[in-house]
């Protein structure tokens, strides 16, 4: 599975993805650096006990990457059958429900190290330089274990999520449904109405996941004796 993941990454230029994911961190990093002095001023939320600071990164590294892994999506599986390559793919002597896995795996593995190597980056570039940025950053608890854990966990959350996306753009036969999904996604996920939002709503994330799971087994299930797109 792992040398056609891999075959996957090379096929669709990985590098391209890792180049964009830099500068997403990047940009995102110098966002942040410009309002935190700004949300140190406000009262910490009430979910988790978090500060406005630490959410905020959790919020815009989610937001990001959902459609991020939205984009490869449409690349690297929908936009497969768009493209026909996938007729081409599916003469190879493997099973298509592994070729479709090895490309799922290939979204999932890159999004979810890129989220928590940006979340990681963004943590500790905020605490690190809190001597010459004024930023005191005091609710990022880089030193806890329980603080990367979360971090860890939830970045696999919102990946998976993401995948809701998936059966959407194969139903339409549109890499562009399956991005729009995934913005319609964010919106859902860390969006809100007022003071009403369904962010860090853990039994919702929950029902999301499974759907995100059955949207994935929907999408590969019968896959072996079903007409391409």
């Amino acid at each position: 599975m792992m040398k056609l993941i891999r075959l996957e990454w090379k096929k669709n230029d990985i590098l391209k993805y890792i180049r964009n994911a830099v500068i997403t961190t990047a940009a995102l990093l110098v966002f942040i650096l410009m309002a935190a002095r700004e949300l140190e001023t406000q009262e910490t939320v009430a979910s988790y006990g978090k500060g406005m600071l630490d959410s905020s990164v959790g919020l815009f590294v989610h937001m990001s990457y959902i459609i991020f892994t939205g984009v490869m999506i449409a690349a690297y599986i929908v936009g497969a059958y768009e493209k026909k390559t996938m007729n081409l793919m599916f003469s190879y002597p493997i099973k298509r429900r592994k070729i479709i896995l090895a490309k799922v795996g290939a979204v999932w593995i890159f999004n979810f190290l890129a989220m928590v190597c940006s979340k990681a980056v963004l943590y500790l570039v905020l605490v690190w330089t809190k001597s010459f940025t004024g930023i005191t950053a005091v609710e990022i608890q880089i030193g806890e274990l329980s603080f990367w854990i979360e971090a860890v966990l939830s970045s696999a959350a919102m990946v998976s999520i993401s995948f809701i996306a998936l059966p959407i753009g194969l139903k339409m036969k549109s890499s562009k449904a399956a991005i729009v999904a995934s913005v319609v996604i964010v919106c859902f996920t860390q969006g809100n109405i007022g003071k009403a939002t369904l962010m860090n709503n853990m039994p919702f994330y929950t029902m999301l996941f499974l759907a995100a799971v059955v949207s994935v087994y929907l999408s590969v299930f019968n896959v072996e004796t079903k007409d391409l797109l």
